[in-house]
């Protein structure tokens, strides 16, 4: 309730049925939700890459300095 009140809103992608397809501002609002779930998508992806986020150090100083490696 809090959070709309501020004015965020779900960002779900709508999905069409054989019997109903979605309208054309459902497919904007679409494409529009995933150009940022995209953009998000491709940085994990690359972090997967890498070697994802297992690490084999031990203490919370050198691993938050190896994945500070890993992302830069």
């Amino acid at each position: 309730d809090r959070l709309t009140q501020q004015g965020w809103r779900m960002h779900i992608q709508r999905k069409g049925s054989k019997d109903k397809p979605i309208s054309e501002t459902q497919k904007r609002r679409n494409t529009r939700i995933a150009k940022t779930r995209a953009r998000i998508e491709h940085v994990f992806a690359g972090l997967a890459e890498m070697g994802g986020k297992g690490l084999r150090t031990i203490g919370l100083a050198r691993a938050t300095l190896q994945l500070n490696w890993k992302v830069a």
